[in-house]
């Protein structure tokens, strides 16, 4: 081979949900009530009596025939439940409608639940946007929308949303930190709704493909991991106290500033600033201390 020769271009396919080929779609199976066949069912009954009493010989056979082929045909979908109906591996459509059905004989049916299904994902381990281990798990509430899609475009649907939710819970808890400390963005602590919305919204892309719809996803458990939740648990205190130490002092503040213009506005008593700045400095002592006062009378003058 020439060494100046390029290879040939390989032609790429598309990678995600584009480039998953599932051609198979639900469609309503070809059916009639069961109660006809039922009639049938009955009609066969009573011609192999007769042709047992008349002696008819081979047209004996005739109705045992016509019996077993119709009673393969009947079908029981109870509410909330469906039937995939394949004939000798042919898709030829799902019935839903509850009730007793009569579909095309010698068929394989498959039963695929409509109720609304939920699961809890495993306790995942997993960096946040910082960096920080963290355990994370969630409640997926789903349902199938395809039956076609579920049974035939993977091999076990149930497991397969369970893997993908999993995989979507992972990057959605990469994507944003446990706690916003500076109150500018968004986080898995503090804004729960929009990270359940967002994980919702991947959760059901991944697994469109399965026929398979999401109604709900929520955050059952949040913490952080166990090598940091003490360290962790100490800068939320401390965070805490600043936070409460910072409305205290505006508190006080507040409260000084009323007193002094009230005593001005009042002409209660006439202070020089030096003698300001000492009330304000006990004022601020007493109203941001974390113990009790201890009070003292000053019996002499304002002076002294």
């Amino acid at each position: 081979m020439n060494q100046q020769e390029q290879p040939a271009a390989v032609a790429t396919e598309p990678v995600g949900h584009q480039g998953a080929r599932v051609a198979i779609r639900e469609r309503p199976a070809l059916m009639i009530s069961g109660w006809l066949a039922i009639v049938v069912l009955l009609g066969c009954i009573a011609g192999t009596i007769v042709a047992v009493q008349v002696h008819a010989g081979v047209w004996t056979a005739l109705p045992i025939v016509v019996f077993v082929l119709v009673l393969s045909t009947l079908v029981i979908v109870a509410p909330g439940q469906s039937q995939v109906v394949q004939f000798f591996g042919s898709y030829v459509g799902t019935v839903r409608r509850p009730g007793l059905w009569s579909v095309v004989p010698l068929t394989v049916r498959r039963a695929v639940s409509l109720r609304v299904r939920n699961f809890e994902t495993n306790r995942l381990k997993v960096n946040d946007a910082d960096g920080n281990p963290i355990e994370i798990a969630a409640i997926v509430v789903w349902q199938v929308a395809d039956t076609a899609k579920a049974v035939f475009a993977v091999d076990d649907y149930t497991d397969f949303i369970s893997v993908q939710a999993e995989s979507a819970l992972r990057h959605v808890a990469n994507g944003h930190p446990y706690d916003e400390t500076e109150g500018t963005g968004t986080s898995l602590r503090g804004s729960t709704d929009v990270v359940a919305a967002q994980l919702a919204r991947e959760v059901a892309e991944r697994v469109a493909i399965a026929g398979i719809e999401i109604v709900e996803v929520r955050i059952s458990h949040l913490a952080y991991a166990a090598e940091i939740a003490q360290a962790m648990l100490r800068r939320q205190q401390a965070s805490a106290v600043v936070a409460a130490r910072s409305r205290i002092v505006e508190g006080a503040v507040g409260m000084v500033e009323m007193a002094l213009n009230r005593l001005a506005e009042e002409n209660v008593v006439e202070l020089d600033e030096e003698r300001k700045a000492a009330m304000v400095s006990n004022l601020m002592v007493v109203l941001c201390g974390d113990q009790p006062p201890s009070p003292i009378v000053n019996a002499g003058t304002l002076y002294s």
